[in-house]
């Protein structure tokens, strides 16, 4: 590289004046911190999601999963990448958003971490074809990686969150929807399904997004009644059905591996039928007559009694429960209720929540075939 003001005997004598890089050496450096930026970048997403799976789930496998990426990472982080860092000069150290201040939940930190991987890693399979090609093939597979582990470990955060939920709040149409859940949200309620059978479709919808996003917010599990069609496009957690509904296995094609499907169920066969399909819970009732199940008999308390021997996946007692009856079907067996009325109509709904709650978690029995881990 010529000096500036230096002479050249090319040019016969003639003072030229030369920049100490070239255009195409400057947009080299260019390149090279964009990789650094983001290789850091990818690395440090990586480890915040492996803690958790290290030490929130004690996952010796997903553990491994982010460790291995890391190193695949920093494979590619090069000296000569790090070399061309510039910290002080970085207009993007002082940028911030008021949502990376925060989080609400371990749900909306792995996914805000699984966000900022996946970005680093297009960065870096884009600007890698100016300086390796090799580095931008491994970065789009490893991408395509992260993906799947994001649907493994996020789907394994629904099912660990269905195993922890006592109370199951089951919507009916009302001017106070919104406010009675998040009511009930801040009572402690950690799953809510979205229940409507008259709404126009474009009333459902709005009225879903808001839930969803409400449910989110205060790391709870959002389901849709019946609807697969509004579930996924509203991206809820899962779907509830029932018994004239589509079977577990088209639903399980269609939401894919990670989502949640529920079945209602009234007697016996039902609910081994569901367990045998693959539902990741059940409802168990109606256990008293109730007008959101007009026309169907109560099952009673043997049914809730049948349940807590024989049921291998988490079953929520439901059908007319209500503070003044829910000791009895704890008494039965049930460790989980599902409510409608009780709360849709309560005045006070976080009070009516922690009250169910209470109930709940103090009374606690051991379950079937359960694992907490």
């Amino acid at each position: 590289m010529k000096e500036a003001d230096c002479y050249d005997g090319s040019t016969n004598g003639v003072v030229v004046m030369v920049e100490p890089y070239s255009q195409t050496e400057q947009i080299q450096q260019v390149v090279y911190r964009i990789l650094d930026a983001n290789l850091d970048r990818a690395r440090e997403g990586l480890r915040i999601i492996e803690e958790w799976c290290r030490f929130g789930l004690n996952n010796a496998q997903l553990a491994a999963e982010c460790k291995k990426e890391r190193q695949e990472i920093a494979h590619w982080h090069t000296g000569e990448l790090r070399a061309a860092r510039n910290t002080p000069g970085d207009p993007g150290t002082d940028l911030t958003h008021p949502q990376e201040e925060q989080r609400t939940s371990i749900k909306s930190l792995l996914q805000a971490n699984f966000c900022r991987v996946q970005e680093a890693l297009r960065v870096l399979e884009e600007y890698s074809k100016l300086y390796n090609p090799n580095m931008g093939k491994a970065c789009k597979q490893m991408r395509y990686r992260i993906y799947t582990l994001e649907s493994s470990l996020m789907g394994r955060h629904r099912q660990q969150l269905l195993l922890r939920s006592r109370l199951y709040l089951v919507t009916s149409p009302g001017d106070k929807l919104i406010e009675t859940v998040e009511a009930a949200l801040k009572g402690g309620l950690t799953l809510v399904q979205y229940r409507d059978k008259t709404a126009d479709d474009t009333v459902r919808l709005q009225q879903a997004k808001k839930l969803r996003q409400l449910c989110h917010d205060y790391g709870a599990i959002f389901l849709v009644n019946d609807r697969l069609d509004l579930a996924l496009a509203v991206d809820a957690d899962g779907v509830h059905l029932g018994q004239q509904d589509l079977p577990i296995a088209i639903a399980r094609e269609l939401l894919g591996p990670h989502r949640l499907i529920g079945r209602s169920t009234t007697k016996v066969a039902e609910l081994q039928a569901a367990i045998a399909e693959g539902a990741d819970y059940v409802g168990v009732g109606p256990v008293y007559e109730t007008p959101t199940k007009e026309g169907k008999a109560a099952t009673g308390l043997e049914y809730v009694r049948y349940a807590a021997k024989n049921c291998s996946i988490p079953w929520f007692a439901i059908g007319g429960i209500d503070p003044n009856n829910v000791n009895e079907v704890i008494n039965a067996g049930a460790n989980r209720v599902a409510v409608v009325r009780s709360l849709m109509q309560a005045e006070q709904p976080t009070l009516v929540t922690q009250f169910f709650l209470s109930q709940l978690i103090s009374r606690m029995k051991p379950e079937l075939g359960m694992s907490y881990v």
